[in-house]
């Protein structure tokens, strides 16, 4: 097969285990940037182009593997929707990755379909400052703006005081942000589920770094891995199907009522997972792909 990964840099250890593990099992895989891609949207010339370091090409592929930043949603999800529109398979569709990256729709979605989150509270007017923060149970909260990712924009209030003027601050910068029940029980850990084709084939617990509340690797957190219990294995998959994913980071939080979902990532990475792990997600991921994309092109699945 000729797999495409969507990807700005072929150095990243995602990226390059991803090629690795196509090429090892016999296919050939190049790295695109979609930032140099550009598109003919016509019906009958569906063709993404793509401009290198050489002249200007048609690229075509019988999958894609879609890496895509947060900070290029936009463009990359538009690259990424005209190789679908060409009959181009995609672990990922645009669709899903657009609904995941939505931290209010997706809280959203997932409540639709019964699946546990952290209590979350979300307002426009000012009037509601104090409503908002009594809604999720009172300080300590999280102040989580929609747009950031990797821990980024979240920010801990220990007290009502320090809610209020959070939350009035980020008003005041016209941010979109949501307040959330913090979990005290968690002593700032959460698992990462990593989730291909609808079964999870790897999971790590991470742990934050001392006086840390955010357990991300690149915030000095750390990683083992986890034995799942069965209600977490399904929550993961179920919400990673109710996004319409069929590769997903899903975030657990284990609380006093039970686990509870905090994200759903569309491109999770793989250096934290396989490190602590051991186990070959690359490889998984690409046999998933040479089983599901005998099916077809993509179908949207998920709603909303």
């Amino acid at each position: 097969m000729r797999i495409g990964v969507l990807s700005r840099n072929s150095r990243l250890y995602s990226t390059r285990r991803l090629v690795e593990a196509a090429e090892a099992r016999g296919h050939e895989a190049r790295v695109i940037d979609v930032l140099k891609c550009f598109m003919n949207i016509t019906a009958n010339n569906r063709t993404v182009f793509y401009k290198g370091k050489r002249e200007a090409e048609a690229v075509e592929f019988d999958a894609v593997i879609p890496r895509i930043g947060a900070s290029v949603t936009q463009y990359g999800t538009a690259v990424l929707r005209q190789f679908e529109v060409g009959g181009t398979y995609s672990i990922n569709e645009s669709i899903a990755i657009t609904r995941s990256r939505d931290k209010l729709r997706a809280h959203q979605l997932l409540a639709r379909k019964g699946i546990g989150q952290p209590v979350t509270s979300y307002a426009h007017s000012a009037n509601a400052t104090s409503d908002l923060i009594q809604s999720v149970g009172g300080a300590p909260l999280l102040v989580k703006v929609l747009k950031s990712t990797q821990g980024n924009g979240v920010v801990l209030a220990e007290t009502k005081k320090a809610a209020e003027s959070l939350i009035n601050a980020f008003r005041g910068l016209e941010a979109d942000f949501l307040v959330q029940e913090f979990i005290k029980e968690a002593s700032g850990s959460d698992i990462r589920c990593f989730v291909v084709g609808g079964r999870v084939v790897a999971a790590m617990e991470r742990k934050a770094a001392a006086g840390e509340y955010r357990s991300n690797l690149h915030r000095g957190g750390t990683a083992e891995l986890i034995r799942l219990r069965p209600d977490e294995r399904k929550l993961a998959t179920k919400a990673a199907q109710v996004m319409g994913l069929d590769v997903a980071g899903v975030d657990i939080i284990r609380s006093n009522h039970g686990p509870l979902v905090l994200e759903v990532n569309s491109s999770p990475g793989l250096e934290g997972i396989e490190r602590a792990t051991g186990k070959d997600i690359a490889g998984a991921i690409i046999a998933y792909i040479e089983k599901d994309s005998l099916k077809g092109p993509n179908r949207m699945r998920g709603k909303g």
